[in-house]
């Protein structure tokens, strides 16, 4: 998986995530965390099946009326950007 350099992990030493499906996912999972944990919530990776990933929204994020929104316009569009052959994300 590529990460960031190691000089600072500036914007314009951004390193597009490769590998696995599943490498993908978890970078995407891992760049949109730390807004959604600064909300009291989290994300994690429950399955990846075919073109769907499964992921469960924790926290503050279970019971928060902007859940839907949070896992459509952020959560899918990063793990869509890095893995554009996934079409579906749901929670669990």
């Amino acid at each position: 998986m590529a990460l960031r350099e190691a000089d600072g992990g500036k914007l314009n030493d951004f390193v597009w995530p490769t590998g696995s499906i599943e490498d993908r996912v978890s970078f995407a999972i891992e760049e949109v965390r730390p807004a959604i944990k600064a909300d009291g919530g989290d994300v994690a990776l429950q399955d990846i099946e075919g073109s769907t990933v499964t992921v469960t929204l924790e926290g503050a994020c279970r019971t928060c009326a902007m859940a839907q929104s949070t896992l459509t316009d952020f959560v899918a569009e990063r793990i869509k950007l890095y893995a554009p052959e996934i079409t579906d994300v749901v929670a669990d």
